[in-house]
């Protein structure tokens, strides 16, 4: 997801220009590619800033970023991609101007390559067609852990911009577009300032037709000529059974709606699992702590234990020892790929009363005094036969 344009220069929402350009030019200067050659990170981070303030030290997008956000300013200023800084010149044409200034090609410039850099000579970015692409939506869907056994279908109600039902999405009541009388159609102005740094020639989106070469006619008053509104909309999501937390879905098409007929963004679904109150998770299976007495340990019993998909019975054998683990077949987890689903293990453990009667302290003495119940009982008879057993061998 893109970063916040006041995060990415570091200012409050409220700075002033002189604040962004202030902010602009120490970062702009931090991660030139002429002080960090080879660092895609810093050519990254030197694209960034350049997008965020061509947005925010404009007034008419930053009033359209602060309402609409990305969506808001046009795909030129949230395309971050093709190989382009965010000013409009091919990075290309950027290391070539620096070429040319380390060879003698250039006219003194500035010691960090600013001057002409960006507006090099390379290919031009063409105008927008057929409005401005909309941004993708992230939500967080929680799952039990039933609904992920099994496989579940959900029904969210999502707040997103659509496209404007009062002129269609084309932010135009009667929908009459003209040519850009600023760059005259073709989506794009040339900007030259002098900086500290030398002579800037910026060609950066239009900003009175955000790149698109048109401008729309008689304005929606709904809209405010953007095509956009703030909505609700109800989205089906169908989640196959086995996913795990932090697993995500992409629903191309269900984000947010594009200004003026752009294509819409898409809705990515984070599915997070909610912990489970009896089971624990491992892989596609399940486990489950039974605790069981100490006579149906010895014995044996049959005993009802919950499992996904309701209670079952399972069978404890007798001389069953604590931290067994018995095996229901078939009833974990449905597998993401393939059929079939995991398993169930139960975990047996001795249960250990905090408070007896006195007829059971009795009884409990008197099991005491019974020698076949003692564990050091049964170790001394392995140990007696073992020297017999040795006794044998070497007489």
């Amino acid at each position: 997801m893109k970063k916040e344009y006041y995060e990415v220069l570091g200012v409050s929402k409220t700075a002033t220009k002189d604040e962004i350009k202030k902010a602009y030019r120490k970062l702009a200067l931090q991660f030139h590619p002429d002080k960090n050659p080879d660092n895609k990170d810093a050519e990254e981070h030197f694209k960034e800033v350049n997008e965020a303030y061509e947005v925010l030290s404009n007034d008419d997008k930053r009033r359209r970023y602060d309402q609409f956000g990305h969506a808001g300013v046009g795909s030129s200023a949230s395309s971050g991609g093709g190989g382009q800084y965010g000013g409009g010149a091919d990075i290309n044409d950027i290391f070539s101007a620096f070429n040319d200034m380390f060879t003698g090609g250039r006219r003194g410039g500035s010691p960090f390559g600013f001057e002409e850099a960006f507006g090099g000579g390379g290919s031009r970015r063409g105008r927008t067609q057929g409005g401005i692409p909309g941004t993708d939506l992230k939500i967080r869907l929680k799952l039990t852990l039933e609904e992920i056994a099994k496989g579940v279908e959900k029904t969210l109600k999502i707040k997103k911009q659509v496209s404007c039902k009062e002129c269609n999405g084309s932010g135009s009541k009667s929908g009459a577009t003209e040519n850009c009388q600023t760059c005259q159609g073709s989506g794009e102005v040339r900007q030259v300032s002098k900086t500290m740094f030398g002579q800037f020639v910026n060609v950066a989106p239009c900003p009175t037709c955000g790149g698109e070469g048109r401008v729309i006619k008689d304005r929606c008053p709904s809209c405010y000529g953007e095509g956009i509104k703030l909505g609700e909309v109800t989205v089906k999501v169908t989640v196959p059974s086995g996913v795990e937390n932090g697993n995500y879905l992409t629903l191309r098409g269900q984000g947010n709606a594009g200004p003026r007929g752009g294509t819409a963004g898409d809705l990515i679904v984070v599915l997070e699992e909610i912990p489970h109150e009896l089971f624990s998770r491992k892989g596609n299976d399940v486990v489950y702590t039974l605790a069981v007495s100490f006579p149906d340990l010895v014995l044996g019993t049959k005993v009802e234990v919950p499992t996904l998909d309701g209670a079952v019975k399972l069978t404890i054998p007798s001389s069953t020892q604590p931290e067994t683990m018995l095996r229901i077949p078939g009833h974990g987890i449905g597998h993401l790929k393939g059929s079939g689903r995991g398993d169930q293990y139960v975990k047996v453990n001795v249960y250990v009363p905090k408070d007896i009667s006195h007829q059971d302290k009795e009884l409990l003495r008197e099991m005491q005094k019974s020698s076949g119940l003692s564990p050091s009982a049964h170790n001394d008879k392995d140990a007696k036969s073992f020297f017999e057993k040795a006794r044998d061998i070497f007489s």
